[in-house]
């Protein structure tokens, strides 16, 4: 199959995607059109039926795995697909691998850096804690390893939950090293757990959409309440220590605006909300870069840097 990622406009695809989501909508003409977003492991295109009664769109639905025929346009700047036929496919005529984003780096080797991580953490009943929920627990562990950790943004791949915690837990430990006064313990505690509430806000792949209590209570939320009933097990946990985790927990995206119920208000909550900060932002600048144009230096104005980015080149004299 050529994936989503080498394709080129003018080219005409003959190919299975994933669609992952359709809608039937009106045109200004008051004719109506199929508004499909198509997937693969390289990314997505958006797809469009304008005749849906030429008699080669078949019935599917999101999330079936379909063949289409179609043309490769460019509309407003961004690639499109004009698609003639399309058909439901069968089990057997496809790989789910090749449809589903997956993390660069290997999943077990993560898993396994998150276990020396948990290994540097002394405090016996936060270490209790860690290995209750991310080595005792198979089916915490098992959804931990394959959830995404954004439906959009950042990491929004299979493996991306544990790779954004463990390059948050690596830059809390930094910090750690850099300013002593910061508790090791706690900080790399807070930074393992700050996300486990993504395990129940979002839904499994390759749906990754935003789950009943995802709407309506967030990952923060969930977080601190998954936090709180795993305490409740440990006998003698400090009152304090885990308030004081917990905290970390709801304040760690820094801003009321950004869905913080709390703002921080320790040194480790501090640190946990810039590591986190920081790890988004630069993942999906690093995103942003790989799905640019290789010619393109500028890249457009991007929200979440409220800016007009461009790529860093440099070419000696």
């Amino acid at each position: 199959m050529k994936y989503i990622s080498e394709l080129r406009e003018g080219e005409i695809t003959h190919d299975i995607y994933l669609c992952k989501q359709v809608q039937t909508l009106v045109a200004k003409t008051g004719k109506s059109y199929l508004s499909i977003i198509l997937q693969d492991k390289t990314g997505t295109l958006d797809a469009k039926v304008w005749d849906i009664t030429s008699g080669g769109i078949e019935d599917f639905d999101a999330l079936d795995y379909i063949y289409v025929e179609g043309e490769v346009t460019i509309f407003q700047g961004t690639m499109q697909l004009k698609c003639r036929r399309i058909r439901k496919c069968h089990e057997g005529e496809y790989e789910p691998s090749d449809y589903l984003p997956y993390s660069r780096f290997d999943i077990e080797a993560m898993y396994k850096k998150l276990l020396d991580y948990i290994g540097l953490v002394k405090e016996k009943h936060l270490r209790a804690l860690l290995e209750d929920m991310f080595i005792h627990d198979e089916e915490l562990v098992s959804q931990f390893k394959k959830h995404s950790a954004a439906k959009s943004v950042h990491h929004g791949f299979v493996g991306g939950l544990l790779e954004h915690t463990l390059s948050v837990t690596s830059l809390c430990v930094k910090f750690a090293e850099q300013y002593s006064y910061l508790n090791k313990d706690l900080l790399i505690t807070a930074a393992i757990c700050h996300d486990i509430g993504k395990t129940k806000e979002l839904s499994e792949m390759p749906a990754n959409d935003y789950t009943d209590d995802g709407n309506l209570l967030g990952h923060i939320v969930i977080g601190y309440e998954m936090l709180g009933e795993r305490i409740s097990r440990i006998e003698g946990f400090p009152h304090a220590l885990g308030s004081m985790l917990r905290h970390c927990v709801l304040a760690h995206h820094g801003e009321y605006e950004f869905g913080s119920p709390k703002k921080p208000a320790l040194a480790e909550a501090i640190a946990l909300h810039f590591a986190d900060n920081l790890d988004a932002k630069m993942e999906t600048m690093r995103e942003l870069l790989e799905s640019a144009d290789m010619n393109a230096e500028w890249l457009g104005f991007q929200r979440l840097f409220e800016s007009n980015m461009r790529k860093t080149t440099y070419k000696e004299d």
